[in-house]
């Protein structure tokens, strides 16, 4: 037999995966197979041990989610108590007659020695503790895992609408939001469940006080009629074993309740119980001085123990004036401004080194926003912004430039400014330790906190405290930290701006990376065909229109392709859209073979070509009556297309795209204009508003 295989295997997962079953089947038959005194011993010196692992595992726990096991564990340990409840109602009923350690020494030394022999103290103890465990801790723990669960079921709308901002935003990765995704639902699943195993712990005080009585009274019947003995020595007997056995069993109980409460009832930090009931209950000196005080008074009255209360009071002011002391000799951080006396340098003549060049991208922050962005402070709006950095190469199809960070004093404490080569493109205020809760459309209550309005999207927004942040979730708010604020903020203008960030540098840049595989469709590209800069404005004329320019090989194809007949980028960019239409499409349409648009008139339609007939897009003109009309009418059809949970989409011939795209791109950015040929032939067109119909 190879020992070191089978050792192998205990040790191993197998043997975890097993042991489970193993002692569901030993709970089991304890109560139906007899057991001796001895077994009992173990067992229920077992059950005590496992009653104070699980105690001090609630004790050492960070967050409820790093026990998730202990519903399951409720109840594995009542079964357990029940299952020793029965094996010794056995023993006792059976052996009791001979003697009181005739159910084994542990139920022999709870009826002796913790209650002194005396049934009546038993009788007493035993009540006491089965009302302090039904009545107070376990109904309290039960309460508070119910409105645990309650919450957390309400708030997990609102916190996977978080995490989908975090991950469209680029915050996150998917990975990361998986993670979360799954700590929200076992977060709601464990309350439910601790919900559900309060009950538990009820019914094992009720059978407790059942199995006594029953214990008694069997015991008396078998005592005085079986075994011939008097009322006096039957009760006696009995009534210790019964008592010391439900003792034995109810102290478990009690302490694994206990570790309920304590699971169910903290707060979710990064400090165990332990540290949290000494830091923040231990750690004020001045409640710590005015105890001593009231305490001391008390012990100098006439009658009181002197000794107790005086020795009681100058400990806490003692531990007051140690703490007051630690907290003195702390270094502080303090910012200190070296003066000198010596007189200031002669002033240097200008030169060109004096001038700094633009930033592309800019953040200025207020002095309050700092360990935002502050590397010795954990720095977690760098972090972010270096995911905005990197989901925006991925969709949009370039590298952004990167981001200068400075302070600036002359903002507000908790505001932010965004520029776009030196020009101030977006403002607001992130308050540090608050959070923004944005309403989406569909919140079904009020929360308190400081009307605003969400800097990114002009969405109503509150700025509430952390202790309302759970409410807020569950009444379908989008609750975001103020780091988030500012980073879906500066996510939004970048891609809003996608084309300004787009200069000759990024171009080079792209041809570069994409010559590496195709070396000879550059070449033939530019220089010969093509200059840079005119590359540059195709490309900028798709991102202004908000197409990403991620299939360079088919954009520099195309260009290959017309630039022998045309020069012009306006043109050359149609013919790149049409190139990409498939693309384009799937954009605004990611699901299904329908499109559901809007059209012109045909009476519109001929109006227009007239306009352009002799002109041309960039000398077109519309008069300011019709341009009006257009507007209204297009408005009032997106607005319908929105209603229908549909993009809404304007689908004109060709020659007038780009005029209608220029014109409504002010009024309506969100109308998409798309051409005839740029559709794919493969989808069915659906015409669901007409425009210019009343014309």
């Amino acid at each position: 037999m190879n020992w070191t295989k089978i050792s192998g295997w205990m040790s191993g997962p197998g043997s975890k995966a097993i042991a489970a079953p193993i002692l569901i089947v030993m709970m089991l038959a304890m109560m139906i197979l007899p057991l001796p005194p001895f077994a009992l011993d173990i067992f229920f010196s077992f059950n005590i041990a496992l009653a104070i692992i699980v105690l001090l595992t609630s004790l050492y726990t960070v967050k409820p989610l790093d026990f998730m096991v202990f519903p399951s564990v409720l109840l594995v340990s009542t079964m357990l108590r029940l299952s020793l409840n029965v094996a010794s109602t056995r023993v006792v009923l059976t052996e009791g007659h001979t003697g009181p350690d005739a159910a084994g020494k542990v139920i022999e030394a709870f009826g002796h020695f913790l209650i002194g022999g005396n049934y009546t103290v038993g009788i007493v103890v035993f009540v006491i503790l089965t009302i302090i465990n039904f009545t107070v801790v376990t109904k309290g723990a039960g309460r508070i895992a119910e409105v645990g669960a309650r919450f957390a079921l309400d708030a997990m709308p609102g916190k996977q609408m978080a995490i989908d901002a975090d991950l469209n935003a680029g915050l996150i990765a998917e990975q990361e939001a998986r993670r979360r995704r799954t700590e929200v639902a076992q977060e709601a699943e464990f309350y439910g469940a601790m919900d559900g195993a309060s009950k538990y712990v009820k019914g094992d005080a009720v059978a407790g006080i059942i199995v006594t009585l029953i214990n008694i009274v069997g015991g008396l019947i078998v005592g005085m009629v079986q075994h011939d003995l008097d009322f006096a020595s039957a009760s006696k007997i009995y009534a210790l074993l019964a008592i010391g056995d439900g003792l034995v069993a109810q102290i478990p109980s009690l302490i694994i309740s206990t570790a309920a409460g304590i699971v169910v009832s903290r707060v979710a930090s990064e400090q165990d119980i332990g540290n949290q009931f000494v830091s923040q209950l231990f750690g004020k000196p001045q409640v710590l001085y005015i105890t001593a005080a009231i305490i001391g008074g008390l012990g100098i009255i006439p009658g009181m123990p002197h000794f107790a209360f005086i020795l009681l009071a100058s400990t806490l002011a003692g531990a007051g004036y140690l703490l007051a002391n630690k907290k003195a000799q702390t270094p502080q951080s303090e910012t200190k401004v070296e003066q000198t006396s010596t007189a200031a340098p002669e002033m240097e003549e200008a030169t060109w080194q004096d001038i700094l060049p633009v930033d592309t991208l800019g953040l200025e922050v207020g002095y309050r926003l700092i360990p935002l962005v502050d590397k010795t402070q954990g720095g977690e709006l760098l972090r972010r912004i270096k995911g905005i950095r990197k989901k925006f190469a991925q969709e949009i199809g370039f590298l952004s430039p990167p981001v200068h960070i400075r302070d600036n004093l002359e903002l507000k404490p908790s505001a932010y400014r965004i520029s776009l080569k030196g020009v101030e493109i977006g403002v607001g205020e992130a308050n540090m330790g608050q959070y923004l809760a944005i309403d989406p459309g569909m919140v079904s209550g009020a929360v308190p906190g400081v009307p605003t309005t969400d800097p990114a999207f002009g969405l109503p927004a509150v700025w509430i405290d952390a202790s309302s942040r759970e409410l807020a979730q569950s009444l379908g708010y989008t609750v975001v930290d103020a780091g988030t604020v500012v980073a879906t903020h500066l996510n939004h203008l970048i891609t809003s701006n996608a084309s300004e960030l787009l200069g000759r540098h990024e171009v080079q840049q792209l041809l570069d990376h994409l010559g590496k595989d195709s070396p000879k469709l550059i070449e033939d590209l530019t220089p010969r065909l093509l200059s840079l800069s005119v590359i540059q404005k195709v490309l900028q004329n798709l991102l202004v229109e908000g197409v990403h320019i991620r299939d360079m090989r088919t954009i520099v194809e195309t260009l290959a392709e017309f630039a022998a007949h045309s020069q012009d980028p306006t043109e050359l960019t149609a013919q790149v859209r049409i190139a990409l239409g498939r693309a384009i499409v799937q954009q605004i349409f990611p699901t299904g073979n329908e499109l559901s648009v809007m059209t012109l008139d045909a009476k519109l339609e001929r109006l227009l070509m007239q306009t352009l007939q002799g002109t041309g897009v960039d000398g077109a003109t519309m008069e300011p009556g019709l341009a009006d009309t257009i507007a209204l009418q297009t408005e009032s059809a997106a607005q319908h297309q929105q209603q229908l949970g549909l993009t809404p989409v304007l689908l004109v011939p060709g020659p007038l795209r780009l005029l209608l795209s220029r014109f409504l791109r002010r009024t309506l950015p969100q109308v998409k204009v798309l051409s005839h040929s740029e559709l794919p032939e493969n989808k069915t067109i659906r015409v669901t508003s007409l425009v210019g119909g009343q014309l």
